[in-house]
């Protein structure tokens, strides 16, 4: 009698999780990432530019490799509260920017890009904006890579990610 009580009580135990996994959202969650995923990969792969992580960014940093970074979000709203150690700020707008769009980018011209950007086309670029949906950064990433830049690289973890792995940031005083 007991292992029938233990045997049905088992049952009743496995029922329930196996319908708290069911009747959750983690399907549902599961599609919204992959489209997330698919979303990013056609970004990079329209844009032709690599992508970094939080941790190579991390790493890259810490040996004082010599590069660019570029925060891609607004300044007041963002920049000048936290970003990224050493990134200078350019804004991008969030819509696909097929053409230079000056008003996207707060006044600022293709021009003032490059002289942000460098002489070196092939000194490593690193652009991010807030986090992995947004698209300032592949608006910056794919321009990079059209004014001739051979090292570009998208942050697409962005703020939110830096802040996330608990890593410093700065802000504007």
């Amino acid at each position: 009698m007991v292992k029938v009580v233990s045997a049905v009580l088992a049952v009743c135990v496995l029922m329930f999780a196996l319908a708290g996994c069911l009747g959750s959202d983690k399907f549902a969650q599961e599609v919204e990432k992959e489209t997330g995923a698919v979303k990013l990969v056609r970004e990079v792969q329209r844009g032709g530019y690599d992508i970094i992580t939080t941790a190579e960014l991390k790493g890259l940093l810490d040996k004082h490799e010599d590069m660019v970074i570029i925060d891609t979000m607004p300044y007041e709203a963002s920049y000048k509260k936290e970003h990224v150690p050493g990134a200078k700020q350019f804004l991008f707008p969030i819509p696909d920017m097929v053409e230079w769009d000056v008003k996207g980018t707060d006044g600022k011209t293709k021009e003032q890009f490059i002289e942000m950007l460098g002489p070196d086309k092939d000194k490593l670029i690193v652009i991010y904006c807030g986090f992995v949906k947004c698209t300032r950064s592949h608006n910056g990433a794919a321009w990079a890579k059209k004014l001739g830049y051979t090292n570009v690289k998208r942050y697409p973890g962005g703020i939110f990610a830096w802040k996330g792995a608990k890593n410093q940031v700065e802000s504007v005083k």
